[in-house]
């Protein structure tokens, strides 16, 4: 029998390949206790699809990371990503990829998340503290980003940290450095957690606030904007002991710009400007030349922005093979 001219058989349909899905995106998650915040991004920092879902109660290693891989696949059905960096609330191991506690989810300890992932997923996988997220987001695409090294202290129920140097995270031979929030300012102050006593975060987090007033830091600073002078007056001497915390860490670190994230930073109004005094009294002016102490910008996205950067820095090499 001759051949068919596909032409003249109208019952043969030519086959067609589907098309190729270019490959050139990150996701970058953010964990914490009550939800889980995903986005997709390009390399520019431009992200194509978002998505956040409730974390599974109680918030344990299995449930929790069996809810993300599922997310992922939600996220990226065609699969355009190359790679994931995740944000817990506690350290990683130096490699990103062992969350070695995270702070207030029960039997977070020592779990080899990326391993995880990376089944689940296929995607390689890099793992940080939430905090050093954050402030790798501010650098990349918010307060930070016009200069290469900042720091960045969250303040929240507890006060966190992280460190970027010439656009990259410094977290020490174990990657445990750079929790700013447990310096020592008080030598006689209140217990912290960490064993320490007088820390940065004992003065100037969430329950210190409720220890000092009796209130919280949103009740304060609705307060401070109804003109309570008390409450105006108490945000001064807040500012003030962030100032003196911040003048330790400069000496330290000479950062371009110290960003201000979390929930506390919503009243920044009422406290940034004795914070600037005050680290202008303790710092040589060759020491505060040309720094900047800034309120972030990026908001609840700081984590996932900066979980995308750092999948984009160990993985972005990825990109050219595929």
């Amino acid at each position: 029998m001759p051949p068919v001219d596909p032409a003249l058989d109208s019952n043969l349909v030519p086959e067609t390949k589907p098309p190729e899905v270019s490959r050139t995106e990150v996701i970058g998650i953010d964990l914490g206790g009550s939800a889980i915040k995903l986005g997709r991004f390009q390399a520019d920092g431009t992200c194509t699809a978002e998505a956040a879902i409730a974390t599974p109660q109680p918030a344990r290693p299995g449930p929790v990371l069996d809810a993300v891989a599922v997310a992922v696949r939600d996220l990226d059905p065609d699969r355009r990503a190359i790679a994931i960096g995740i944000g817990t609330p506690g350290p990683s191991d130096a490699d990103c990829r062992v969350a070695y506690i995270a702070i207030n989810l029960p039997d977070w300890i020592d779990v080899p998340v990326a391993d995880f992932l990376e089944t689940q997923t296929g995607l390689p996988t890099a793992v940080e503290n939430d905090a050093n997220c954050a402030g790798l987001g501010e650098a990349w695409l918010g307060a930070s980003r016009s200069v290469r090294d900042s720091i960045l202290l969250t303040l929240g129920t507890g006060v966190g940290g992280a460190i970027v140097l010439n656009g990259q995270l410094f977290t020490g031979r174990t990657g445990a450095a750079g929790e700013l929030g447990l310096i020592g300012i008080d030598y006689n102050g209140p217990e912290c957690n960490s064993g320490n006593h007088g820390s940065l975060e004992q003065h100037v987090c969430a329950r210190a606030i409720w220890r000092d007033t009796g209130k919280t830091p949103a009740e304060l600073g609705a307060l401070a904007g109804a003109g309570d002078a008390a409450a105006i007056a108490y945000w001064e001497q807040y500012g003030q002991y962030l100032g003196a915390g911040i003048a330790s860490l400069v000496y330290v670190l000479m950062p371009q710009a110290v960003v201000l994230g979390g929930g506390i930073s919503a009243s920044a109004e009422f406290f940034l400007p004795a914070t600037r005094a005050e680290v202008s009294r303790r710092i040589v002016a060759q020491s505060r030349f040309e720094l900047h102490i800034l309120a972030a910008e990026l908001g609840s996205r700081a984590g996932a922005v900066g979980a995308a950067k750092l999948a984009w820095q160990r993985f972005g090499r990825l990109n050219k093979q595929l």
